[in-house]
């Protein structure tokens, strides 16, 4: 019988305990592995998703809708904004303008916040007639997400945006509205924004 035997074998009994928490620890830097590469893998779809549903992947649309082959006729433009009694003196720093279809437009909403208080507010647009929303292809908004006035701030916000050139013959003005809300603070899932004027 080995006289060392019980030496050895009481060290190799102590170092059973710390292999078994390094496998936990490498099996846990696979899963973070293989959750980042899947992650990653599906980032393009989510945000492809995300660019859609706030308008901001018709940024990549703008040149092949200025690029169709249907003819460009010109559109009278009309701009609108509302306030829902929530304190911000809100209008287009332009009523009405003539532009072409396939056309990038540039316009600005000035919003003043009337109140001694932060109003945050959320914007919501709507189209006359209802069914050439579907050909304003937007590129840049305020209506995008939740905006923060400080108290008493002033500031101007864009609007750009691209008439589809398939917008019906028997469409020849469109009016873009919008209606602010004021969003209870309560219910804000991001921080505020800073304050100060956006261009």
């Amino acid at each position: 019988m080995n006289p060392d035997f019980g030496q050895n074998g009481a060290g190799i009994a102590g170092s059973l305990p710390s292999v078994s928490g390094n496998r936990r620890i490498v099996a846990g830097l696979l899963t973070v592995i293989v959750g980042s590469l899947l992650f990653v893998s599906a980032q393009p779809r989510l945000y492809k998703a995300f660019c859609e549903w706030t308008g901001l992947y018709d940024i990549d649309r703008a040149e092949k809708l200025a690029e169709s082959s249907v003819p460009v006729r010109p559109v009278t433009l009309q701009f609108d904004a509302n306030s829902h009694d929530n304190g911000l003196r809100f209008r287009p720093e332009a009523v009405s303008l003539v532009a072409n279809t396939g056309e990038i437009v540039h316009v600005t909403y000035r919003v003043e916040n009337t109140r001694d208080r932060v109003v945050i507010g959320q914007a919501v647009p709507s189209y006359g007639p209802q069914h050439a929303g579907g050909y304003v292809k937007k590129l840049d908004c305020f209506c995008f997400k939740q905006q923060t006035f400080a108290p008493r701030e002033v500031r101007e916000m864009p609007v750009v945006f691209v008439l589809d050139r398939r917008l019906p013959d028997d469409v020849t003005t469109v009016t873009l509205s919008y209606t602010f809300f004021e969003v209870p603070a309560g219910s804000v899932t991001s921080p505020a924004t800073a304050a100060g004027s956006r261009t």
